[in-house]
């Protein structure tokens, strides 16, 4: 079963950057990755995907300053965060495709935009 733990949140200006980073226990070679965000009072809501290929899909709302990389030799994703705003303030998440779903949710990593 593998495990995933987010960390590389942290408090940021508005236009600042942060690349939090999720560390699985086990390979997540082959598999599609997602990163996952829930701000205060809202639901958790996809910010951006990479899939077995390395091809790439965001969020309509973090598009064109938010990146997903994914480096499989050391089996750690990323999220490149850039012009960050305050409306990106929420609670991050990484998750793996589990067949029909996204899975294996980690505790998440804040982050704060003030």
């Amino acid at each position: 079963h593998v495990q995933l733990v987010e960390s590389g949140g942290g408090f940021v200006q508005p236009g600042g950057s942060l690349r939090p980073s999720c560390a699985a226990s086990g390979s997540t070679f082959n598999t599609c990755m997602a990163w996952f965000r829930q701000a205060p009072g809202k639901e958790r809501e996809g910010v951006a995907l990479i899939d077995t290929r390395g091809g790439t899909a965001l969020a309509d709302s973090v598009s064109g300053r938010f990146t997903i990389s994914n480096d499989v030799a050391k089996n750690i994703l990323y999220l490149q965060l850039n012009s960050l705003k305050t409306e990106d303030t929420a609670i991050y998440y990484c998750a793996r495709f589990l067949g029909t779903w996204f899975g294996s949710w980690g505790k998440g990593t804040q982050v704060t935009v003030s």
